[in-house]
C-alpha cells in the first residue's frame, strides 16, 4: 500500500500515453474541493492483465432550470457562485423550450442548491437535478461499463497521488476526452466465496458465532477452502486463527484480483458477517484496488456490499430476477439450471459436522468448497444476460445487477434522452406518486378460458413483441399524445379512444424500434454463426435486448417511472386485445377453432372442412 502527500502535477515531469482498458466501475473523490471521477478498469499490456485507474478532473456536475423570463432568471441565479449560466434548448416531452443550464463546482452543491434556486419566483421547475454524478458523467462522455475505454493522459506515481492505493495499481490522469471503442464481450476473471459459521444457537451472530471456514472457486481454475481445522483434502489450507483466515481470504482476493467477486446472499450474509467479525478481531479488510475496505451502499430496500475496482454480485437477487422457483435455495437453484442434486447440510447442523470432527468434518469441508464452486457454475452461466444489460442501459455492474427491470428501461432513456437532446422528465413529487397510484388500474391483456376436455391437431399462433410492436406502429408514446385529432393524422386506440400521432415517430418508439431492429441484426448474424462462442455470445446479446423491449410497455403504468403516462399503456393493451380477437375470429374462418388465449397468442384446433 502507498500512502503519498499531494505536490501538484505541474511539479512533476511526465509524458503523455494512450490506454485503452476494459471500465468496470466509476466513482468520485474530492481532492482539493474539486471533484474527481475515477474510472476503474483492467489493461492487458505484454499478455499482462493488471488494474488501471484513470482519474478526470475536468467534469463538473449541472442541472437545468426552467425559468418564467430566462433573462430575469439569469440575472437572479447571479446571486449563486457557480461555474457557468448559459441559455439552451432541449426538447421536452415533443416540444422545444429554452433552459438554463446551470454548471455547478462540485456535485454536493447540487442537493444543497437546488430547493434555493427552485424556490426563486423566476424559476418555474428544475430539471436533470437527480442524476448521480458518476451515472452522468458515463451518459456525457457515451462510455460503456463492461466495454473498453480509450484515453489520453499522463501516468502517476508516487507522490504524484494523493489517496492510498496498491502498490501495482497504474494510475493515470486524463488529459482531453474518454472515448468509447467497440469491443467484444470481456473475458472476465471470476472469483466466488462463501463462509460457513458455528452457530450452535441458531441464526448466526456476529457478535458471538465465529466463522469457522472461507471457500473461494474460480473460473480460472482456484479451488481452496482456508479454515482453522486441518484436513486430509489437498484443497484446505489450514491457518491459526479466524483472525489470520479473514486476513488470508483479503488476501487471495487482492491476489486473484477478480473483475467480479460474486457471492449467493452475500449481500444480506457473508459480506457483513465477514465485516463484523473483521471489526470485532481488529483485521483491516484492505480489498479494494484503492486499498479502500468493504463499505454498504443502500441500493433498493437493502444494502448493497461493495469493493471499489471489484465488482462484488450477489447471484441471489439474480436468480431471483431470472428464474420462477418454489425456493431460491442455492441447491434449488444449481438443481434448476443443471439438473443435478448438489449435497446439502442443513444450517442449523453445520456445527454439529465440526464439532464431531473426523468423517462430518471433511464432509462438511467438501459441502463448504461445493458451495463456492456451485456459484462459481451458477455465475458463469448466468451473468453473461446481465452483463450485457450493462453494456446496453450503461450503468455500472454493480448497479445493474441490483436494479429491477424498470429502473434499467428508465437509465436506458435517460441516456437516449441525452443523445436525443430531450429533457429527462422529473421523478413524481409524494402527491404525484399518491395520484398516480389511486387512479383506474387499466385492463390487461385478452385471457380466454381454455376450453375443458383433450384436443388434437393444436396450432399454436404467437404474436412476435406483440406489445413492443405496437408502440412502433401506433406511435404511442407521452409526446405524441394529443387531446383532439381525427383519423388521418392520429392512430385512435379501440376502446378507450387515446389518440396519438402518426408523425412524427415519438421518443419511446423510435427507442424500441431501434433495438428491436438490432434485434434482428444479431439474429440473423447469430443464425449464419458457424462459431459456437461467436453463437453464444450473439444469443446473450438478442436477449438482453428483448428483455429490454419488452418491459418498455409496463413502465408507462409504472407509478414511479419518469416517462409514466397510463393512457399509453391503456391504449397498448387495448390495440392488444383487439389484435388478438381479430387474429382468432379471422383464423375462425380458416376452419381453427381457438381454444385458449392468453395476452400475445392463442391456441387453435384445426378443424378441416369442404370449404376450407
Amino acid at each position: 500500500m502507498r500512502q503519498a502527500n499531494y505536490i501538484p502535477s505541474r511539479h512533476i515531469s511526465r509524458s503523455m500515453e494512450t490506454k485503452r482498458f476494459v471500465l468496470l466501475d466509476i466513482d468520485y473523490i474530492t481532492e482539493d474541493d474539486e471533484a474527481v471521477v475515477r474510472l476503474f478498469g483492467k489493461i492487458k499490456e505484454d499478455g499482462e492483465e493488471k488494474s488501471i485507474l484513470a482519474l478526470d478532473k475536468n467534469f463538473k456536475p449541472y442541472i437545468y432550470v426552467e425559468a418564467h423570463n430566462p433573462e430575469t432568471c439569469k440575472r437572479d441565479l447571479e446571486d449563486f457562485e457557480f461555474e457557468s449560466v448559459e441559455r439552451v434548448q432541449r426538447r421536452d416531452v415533443g416540444r422545444m423550450k429554452d433552459f438554463l443550464k446551470v454548471t455547478l463546482k462540485h456535485p454536493q452543491e447540487v442537493p444543497k442548491l437546488r430547493d434555493k434556486i427552485r424556490d426563486l419566483d423566476s424559476v418555474k421547475d428544475i430539471r436533470e437535478h437527480d442524476i448521480p454524478f458518476y451515472r452522468r458523467y458515463l451518459i456525457d462522455k457515451g462510455i460503456f461499463p463492461m466495454s473498453q475505454v480509450e484515453v489520453n493522459g499522463t501516468p502517476l506515481s508516487g507522490d504524484s497521488i494523493k489517496f492510498s492505493c496498491r502498490e501495482d495499481l497504474y494510475v493515470l490522469e486524463i488529459e482531453g476526452e474518454p472515448r468509447p471503442v467497440e469491443s467484444d464481450f470481456p473475458d472476465l476473471k471470476i472469483l466466488s466465496f462463501d463462509i460457513e459459521v458455528r452457530n450452535p444457537h441458531g441464526m448466526p451472530q456476529a457478535e458471538v458465532d465465529e466463522i469457522i471456514m472461507i471457500s473461494l472457486s474460480s473460473n480460472q481454475g482456484l479451488q481452496k477452502v482456508i479454515s482453522t481445522a486441518k484436513s486430509s483434502f489437498d484443497f484446505v489450507e489450514t491457518v491459526k486463527s479466524e483472525a489470520e483466515m479473514i486476513e488470508r481470504f483479503a488476501e487471495i482476493v487482492r491476489s486473484e484480483n477478480p473483475d467480479l467477486l460474486i457471492g449467493y446472499n452475500s449481500d444480506n450474509f457473508d459480506m457483513p458477517y465477514i465485516r463484523d467479525r473483521a471489526a470485532k478481531l481488529n483485521v483491516k479488510l484492505e480489498l479494494g484496488t484503492d486499498g479502500s475496505g468493504l463499505k454498504f451502499l443502500r441500493r433498493g430496500f437493502a444494502n448493497a456490499g461493495l469493493i471499489k475496482g471489484i465488482i462484488h454480485v450477489d447471484l441471489y437477487l439474480l436468480m431471483r430476477r431470472y428464474l420462477t422457483l418454489d425456493r431460491y435455495t442455492l441447491e434449488r437453484v444449481y438443481r434448476e439450471l443443471f439438473g443435478e442434486e448438489k449435497k446439502d447440510i442443513p444450517g442449523d447442523e453445520i456445527f454439529e459436522y465440526w464439532d464431531e470432527g473426523g468423517q462430518k468434518l471433511e464432509m462438511l469441508f467438501q459441502y463448504s468448497l461445493d458451495d463456492a464452486v456451485a456459484v462459481t457454475k451458477i455465475g458463469e452461466k448466468m451473468l453473461p444476460l446481465s452483463l450485457e444489460l450493462t453494456r446496453i442501459v450503461g450503468q455500472p455492474f454493480f448497479d445493474i445487477a441490483r436494479m429491477a427491470t424498470g429502473q434499467m428501461v428508465e437509465w436506458y432513456l435517460i441516456r437516449k434522452a441525452f443523445e436525443y437532446g430531450d429533457i429527462v422528465p422529473n421523478k413524481p413529487s409524494s402527491s404525484q406518486y399518491s395520484e398516480r397510484r389511486h387512479k383506474k388500474r387499466i385492463t390487461g391483456g385478452y385471457v380466454k378460458d381454455p376450453v375443458k376436455g383433450l384436443h388434437e391437431n393444436i396450432i399454436s399462433f404467437d404474436f412476435r413483441s406483440l406489445y413492443p410492436s405496437i408502440i412502433i406502429s401506433k406511435n404511442v408514446s407521452p409526446d405524441t399524445l394529443m387531446e383532439e385529432c381525427g383519423e388521418d393524422e392520429c392512430n385512435i386506440a379501440p376502446e378507450v379512444g387515446h389518440k396519438f400521432l402518426k408523425e412524427p415517430v415519438g421518443f419511446v418508439p423510435s427507442i424500441i424500434g431501434n433495438i428491436l431492429r438490432e434485434r434482428v441484426r444479431i439474429k440473423t448474424l447469430m443464425k449464419a454463426s458457424e462459431n459456437p462462442r461467436e453463437k453464444q455470445i450473439l444469443d446473450v446479446q438478442q436477449q438482453a435486448l428483448k428483455r429490454l423491449a419488452n418491459s418498455m410497455y409496463g413502465v408507462y403504468g409504472y407509478s414511479r417511472f419518469r416517462w409514466y403516462r397510463i393512457e399509453c399503456a391503456d391504449a397498448v393493451t387495448a390495440w392488444g386485445r383487439d389484435f388478438i380477437k381479430k387474429t382468432m375470429k379471422k383464423a375462425e374462418d380458416y376452419g381453427f377453432k381457438p381454444i385458449y388465449a392468453d395476452t400475445d397468442g392463442f391456441y387453435a384446433t384445426f378443424e378441416p372442412s369442404e370449404e376450407n
